[in-house]
């Protein structure tokens, strides 16, 4: 799925994803003293939509960790098998999941594991 389909499909995880992202980047704006006033108005003014969060999805799905761990969702950095592919799992409260199947790179397998978080996510809150 693409980073908009997984905001589609999974409303309460897209909510918490945003409201997460949009708290760091204020946050670290507010902590550079080095940044313009004037700047750091016009950022906090610009909507953090939805297409803004899909684009880092879709481009380093990896971004994602940090907001999946304070939900306790730990995902396993993909391990490569012997033969050159990747598999990955995921770690929440008393269930694994992995993947069955190898994928040809990192991204692929990251952005599959990605996938079934969100579904995780969705389903805690």
């Amino acid at each position: 799925m693409t980073g908009a389909e997984l905001l589609e499909t999974y409303p309460k995880a897209a909510v918490a994803i945003k409201e997460f992202y949009y708290g760091k980047m204020i946050d670290s704006l507010e902590e550079n003293n080095d940044i313009p006033q004037e700047f750091k108005d016009m950022v906090q003014a610009q909507q953090f939509d939805s297409e803004y969060v899909a684009t880092f999805i879709n481009t380093n799905p990896r971004f994602l960790f940090d907001i999946f761990d304070e939900n306790g969702i730990y995902i396993t950095t993909p391990v490569a098998a012997s033969d050159g592919y990747f598999r990955w799992e995921i770690h929440s409260e008393a269930e694994v999941y992995e993947t069955s199947e190898y994928l040809n790179n990192r991204k692929m397998a990251e952005a599959a594991a990605i996938e079934q978080a969100f579904k995780i996510l969705n389903e805690k809150l």
